[in-house]
């Protein structure tokens, strides 16, 4: 049997790994009426969900048996999509994205604007969130 001590020692001497990147971010714009989180899981994307709007997708398709139109996202790569959801991503205490200002979570950037938050991956696919237009792209 090897001694375990010695090299525990020699483990606790290494100095302190770098942290781990972040994987998760969530965030709303400075109206509260659009919340978004951004991840990493499965190569990265974004969603964002919006409250008050009006639709630009009415209708619900007859694969979808959940809520559709208030959701949207994007991932690595490909185009945006609406989101067909049973949840939200709006959380209490989620950070605020002021306007004029952008987030980069590995290949997705959210833009926070007066005018709505994008999001896109480095394809240039995403979608435009605002209550006035959804657009996916």
């Amino acid at each position: 049997m090897r001694p375990v001590l010695p090299a525990l020692a020699l483990l606790l001497a290494l100095p302190a790994l770098p942290a781990v990147a972040q994987d998760y971010i969530s965030f709303r714009a400075p109206s509260g009426n659009i919340a978004c989180m951004m991840d990493m899981w499965d190569g990265g994307a974004a969603r964002c969900d919006i409250r008050e709007y009006t639709p630009s997708f009415p209708g619900r398709p007859g694969w979808c048996e959940q809520d559709y139109g208030f959701a949207f996202a994007v991932g690595a790569s490909g185009p945006g999509v609406v989101v067909c959801a049973g949840d939200t991503v709006f959380e209490p205490g989620a950070g605020v994205l002021q306007y004029g200002r952008s987030v980069t979570l590995g290949p997705v950037t959210c833009i926070s604007e007066r005018t709505g938050m994008t999001c896109m991956n480095r394809q240039g696919h995403g979608f435009l969130v605002s209550r006035a237009v959804q657009r996916v792209f």
